[in-house]
């Protein structure tokens, strides 16, 4: 505790916090855009039993990346190919780096010969 003020513990980056509102505002996007991304499967936010969207960091962070993209000039399906392929090369790269995967990297490769 700081100065009397209670620590608060950190926040799941997978874990839906924000309303969309809130959201929209941290993204510096308009929240029709937060429903447009989502209808076009950009995002998938966390729904409370009631319905409400719940925005994650990890959403925020996905937001900011499809805002770097509409600013490069990219239309909705060329972003949703671009995060596709990121995320498969994120998965591709965890994979090289786990030591039980079978595309794990043990070393240099050598020639034989």
């Amino acid at each position: 505790m700081a100065d009397g003020i209670p620590e608060r513990p950190p926040v799941e980056p997978s874990r839906g916090v924000y309303g969309i509102s809130v959201a929209a505002e941290l993204a510096g996007m308009g929240i029709q855009s937060l429903r447009l991304y989502e209808a076009r499967g950009l995002l998938q936010p966390a729904r409370t039993d009631g319905g409400t969207r719940r925005y994650s960091p990890d959403d925020l962070d996905r937001l900011h990346r499809i805002g770097q993209l509409v600013d490069a000039g990219l239309n909705l399906a060329g972003i949703a190919m671009v995060l596709d392929l990121e995320t498969q090369n994120q998965q591709l790269r965890a994979d090289l780096n786990d030591p039980g995967s079978q595309h794990a990297v043990s070393g240099p490769a050598r020639a034989t010969g």
